[in-house]
């Protein structure tokens, strides 16, 4: 989710004309989904028009999960933590993976100092965007020099990081 804050600077305020181009473009490319939704985006349309020089107008978006790009990112993981030898819980070895890759929030520890927590990826708490980020920040630790030789400790004579690319082959970001 990313939340946008926007003021209205000192320019002229467009002609007629100038708005008229405008709606033709945004209408004209994107509507609501209903009724209501079609109100509501004129509506915030009417009122980023209608601000003053200096007025602040703050609003928050969200782009929608893609299914099969979900999809992608647990088949990925799951082939991983199938393969691996170290975690017995998915639960554990997830959020193992999502504060190694970064996505993290910071939390007070017991001892004063602070401690990450895995940051959900729940579909109501990471849009599509922040979940591209978080599937290529994860490819990227999986990938990087301290994953593969933790996850398989005991491989001889081979490897690990050549058995880390044998289990993401086809797991890449984009699922279309």
């Amino acid at each position: 989710m990313a939340r946008l804050t926007l003021f209205r600077n000192q320019k002229a305020k467009p002609s007629d004309a100038d708005l008229e181009r405008a709606r033709y473009v945004v209408f004209g490319m994107v509507d609501g989904l209903g009724q209501d939704d079609k109100r509501g985006w004129r509506h915030f349309w009417r009122r980023i028009a209608k601000l003053e020089p200096g007025e602040i107008l703050e609003f928050e978006t969200r782009f929608l999960r893609n299914g099969k790009h979900h999809r992608l990112f647990f088949a990925m993981i799951t082939a991983v933590y199938d393969s691996q030898e170290r975690f017995t819980d998915f639960e554990q070895f997830r959020h193992w993976l999502l504060i190694n890759a970064g996505h993290v929030t910071w939390a007070a520890g017991a001892k004063g100092g602070v401690v990450p927590l895995a940051k959900s990826i729940s579909y109501s708490k990471a849009d599509e965007e922040e979940f591209i980020t978080v599937h290529e920040k994860v490819l990227d630790f999986l990938r990087g020099n301290d994953c593969a030789p933790f996850l398989w400790p005991h491989l001889k004579g081979q490897d690990p990081f050549d058995m880390m690319e044998g289990v993401l082959d086809g797991f890449e970001r984009n699922p279309d």
